[in-house]
């Protein structure tokens, strides 16, 4: 099949952007190079839009969360990363999670069943000079970001993304460990808690410092993403730091104490069968055999059985802000735009949104009319606002969506309240923008 656009790509941006020009009417050309001979350190299958790190799309409380905010702007625009997530979710509190493989299996099948997209199993290793989406992530092939390097004239930024461990759910000793949500939010079995006492974290410190760690000289010194940084990275900080991080005991009682423990290890289900669940927060880059170890020193898991170790690959990004115009184009060859991670966005949805966009602009583009981005008030605006501009270029450095980057609201308001206008006012600016 001839067609009207390229999307390079089949992760949550490429998916999501393919989708959003499909339903518009327009012939898609989606290359993905799993499945075609290559793949890379981090996915495990060829199904596209693969969840490679945790399986939550983070908090789903669009009253006072700028995620959950942003789940609801993408519903809003019939985003099919977002209606497979709530299709295929499974428990966790507030947040939205998913069957990973059920996810990522759905979104594939919807791709395929398309009448106006055509799924080809291959490398792009050239910049095309048609009309082209770029979503090929952190981890896109040596060659293209080769030309991607030559063309923008810089070197693209580099750094480290981190993967947590996946745990067999019948491997867990849970006359030891427990089923709550912190502050016993949502219906209580949503997390899986192991406690340690304060010799048994300090223990799992000096354990976890002391283990043998993967290195890549290749990329010494290049910085992590905070939001994914591994384990042994924090607790570097300080013998305390997982405690008021991924290890807090704060708002869970252990029922065999009625306290709350010195510090915990929290696991999230993974799959719609609750036969896996992965350790929250737990990315790292120690070695395999040294996971097994140390993990298993963990009151609860000690004969914990694991489908998936963590892992340590390199994400790359473009410094968009001086790159980028606001429709997502490459000021250098406006007929490509870029989409998801290699924009220097962070986060399944956040990569998905900015696909959502360059799919729609290149949409209203090839229909000759132009589409403005939509309001810096909304959680999509302030996202988009920031990769594009809003961003120090010198400085740029990967972002989640966060209340921060949306413009102060005016006058003098109380802390507990501000969120909530944050959002009532972010749904009042898309209606407006959305109007026919």
């Amino acid at each position: 099949m001839e067609h009207d656009i390229h999307v390079i790509g089949g992760g949550l941006a490429g998916s999501e952007a393919a989708w959003q020009l499909a339903e518009a009417g327009f012939r898609v050309r989606l290359s993905e190079m799993r499945g075609g001979g290559d793949t890379t350190p981090a996915h495990h299958g060829d199904h596209l839009a693969e969840l490679v790190c945790s399986n939550s799309f983070r908090s789903d409380d669009a009253e006072s969360n700028a995620v959950g905010l942003l789940h609801q702007e993408m519903r809003a625009l019939d985003s099919l990363i977002l209606r497979e997530g709530d299709r295929h979710r499974v428990p966790a509190g507030s947040a939205l999670a998913m069957d990973r493989d059920g996810f990522s299996a759905g979104v594939t099948a919807a791709l395929q069943a398309h009448p106006k997209v055509t799924i080809v199993r291959e490398r792009v290793d050239t910049l095309p000079d048609t009309p082209a989406i770029i979503a090929t992530g952190p981890l896109t092939a040596p060659a293209l970001a080769e030309r991607i390097a030559g063309e923008t004239g810089r070197d693209a930024l580099a750094f480290f993304d981190a993967i947590a461990p996946i745990v067999h759910r019948d491997s867990i000793d849970l006359d030891t460990a427990w089923f709550q949500s912190r502050w016993n939010k949502g219906d209580g079995t949503d997390y899986i808690n192991c406690p340690l006492d304060k010799d048994q974290y300090h223990a799992f410190v000096d354990g976890l410092l002391a283990g043998e760690k993967t290195e890549y000289r290749e990329w010494e010194n290049v910085p992590y993403f905070e939001g994914c940084m591994p384990i042994e990275v924090m607790a570097e900080r300080g013998r305390e730091t997982l405690r008021f991080g991924p290890m807090k005991g704060v708002g869970l009682d252990d029922p065999r104490t009625g306290r709350w423990p010195y510090a915990a290890v929290q696991l999230r289900q993974d799959n719609a069968h609750g036969t896996l669940w992965n350790i929250v927060g737990f990315q790292t880059k120690l070695k395999h055999a040294e996971q097994v170890r140390l993990f298993r020193t963990i009151p609860g898991m000690e004969k914990a059985e694991f489908a998936r170790l963590g892992g340590l690959h390199r994400n790359t990004f473009i410094r968009s802000p001086e790159l980028l115009d606001p429709q997502l184009r490459l000021r250098s060859r406006p007929n490509l735009r870029f989409a998801g991670q290699i924009t220097g966005c962070e986060g399944y949805v956040e990569s998905a949104a900015i696909g959502l966009l360059a799919g729609r602009f290149a949409a209203a583009e090839l229909r000759g009319e132009a589409t403005p981005p939509p309001p810096v008030e909304t959680a999509l605006g302030a996202l988009l606002g920031h990769i594009t501009g809003g961003a120090e270029a010198e400085s740029y450095q990967p972002m989640n969506v966060n209340f921060g980057l949306f413009p102060p609201i005016p006058g003098r308001t109380k802390k507990a309240d501000r969120k909530k206008l944050y959002t009532d006012r972010a749904r009042a600016a898309l209606a407006v923008w959305m109007a026919p």
